[in-house]
């Protein structure tokens, strides 16, 4: 892992674990892992926010102001405003990320969770989720959260992680796996 890379996920653990703390004291994790998957959405879907959070061009105020806006927008919790506040008052909103992905693993392992990332070629409909879900339970033995993403250049198939494990069934890897067989003969 890279320094930087290092210092940003220990800024980001610091951050996630106050906030944790916080909502547990309060009994508030249930709406801290909703506005936590809110937060994640718009990051992964707002590019503008994703550019906001990490431009050096915005003053602190200006960056705590808009972070607010956002956040009161999107009606997250007042813990998780202030937190957001806090950070662009320490020019800290790079980071959110990393908090984002630092909370989701917190909140996990206290429901006794673990995470899968998913990634398929189409939406996957509910009954999709459901078995797989299902079937990741039973090979693992945890309850299963699914973290979904669409990434058309699978072709087809999924590819799912669930902390160091990879299963790749994607019609992308198949092929190329062919493409080296067929390199390998010629």
């Amino acid at each position: 892992m890279s320094e930087p890379q290092s210092i940003s996920t220990g800024i980001a653990a610091r951050y996630a674990t106050a906030l944790f703390e916080l909502a547990k004291d309060d009994k508030g994790l249930d709406a801290l892992e909703a506005d936590t998957d809110g937060l994640g959405a718009a990051l992964s879907d707002s590019e503008d926010l994703s550019a906001f959070i990490s431009s050096p061009v915005y003053s602190r105020e200006e960056q705590e102001n808009a972070i607010a806006a956002v956040a009161e927008a999107m009606k997250l919790g007042p813990m998780v405003v202030n937190t957001l506040r806090l950070m662009a008052q320490k020019r800290r909103l790079f980071v959110l990320p990393a908090l984002v992905a630092e909370l989701r693993g917190l909140i996990a392992a206290e429901k006794g969770e673990v995470t899968a990332d998913v990634a398929s070629a189409t939406a996957l409909t509910d009954a999709q989720k459901d078995k797989l879900a299902e079937t990741l339970k039973a090979s693992i033995g945890k309850d299963v959260k699914l973290n979904l993403a669409v990434d058309e250049s699978l072709i087809g198939g999924l590819v799912v992680k669930v902390g160091s494990q990879m299963i790749d069934t994607s019609i992308r890897s198949k092929l190329a796996a062919l493409q080296n067989t067929m390199k390998e003969v010629g």
